[in-house]
């Protein structure tokens, strides 16, 4: 792996919001750790030195509006619902698409019925395409990731109604 490549897969990691990733072949180990317990500062405090001058901007802190609460009625339907389904999680850090290739259809859609082997997408991980296929047999309920976006290890892809 060539030091570009390193770099890469450093400045990837650190978009991605993931806390550790750890890469491992025959030839070398490469352990990517981010600062997890960093803080974002509640306001920003921007210092410019102009000659014989410091200027300082702050912004204060956006006000949180409380949105009203699901009703209790509306809770329990979804989250038994949910309980019957089966996520289907990302095995790897790396971009998510729907189809094998730009010129191509989709692998699945909401509704259609799966197989346990069926391939339901493609994660694109350092110049690498590596097929995710269901462990699962069932129809797919929802799609959770849009194509072309990055995901994390063990981030939700699908929902799974099992057959």
């Amino acid at each position: 792996m060539e030091i570009k490549e390193i770099q890469n897969l450093i400045k990837f990691v650190a978009k991605s919001g993931a806390h550790e990733v750890k890469l491992e072949t025959d030839d070398f180990k490469i352990t990517i750790k981010t600062n997890a317990d960093a803080l974002v500062p509640e306001t920003q405090t921007t210092v410019q030195t102009i000659p014989s001058m410091v200027v300082q901007a702050s912004q204060p802190p956006i006000a949180a509006t409380e949105a009203e609460p699901p009703s209790k009625k509306e809770t329990e339907s979804a989250n038994n619902e949910e309980e019957n389904l089966i996520t289907i999680k990302s095995p790897m850090i790396g971009t998510f698409y729907r189809k094998p290739s730009p010129d191509k259809d989709v692998f699945i859609e909401v509704g259609d019925t799966i197989k346990e082997g069926d391939v339901l997408c493609v994660v694109e991980a350092m110049k690498l395409f590596n097929e995710i296929e269901s462990e699962v047999s069932g129809k797919i309920v929802k799609i959770l990731v849009d194509d072309s976006s990055p995901v994390e290890f063990d981030q939700p892809l699908f929902l799974v109604e099992p057959a």
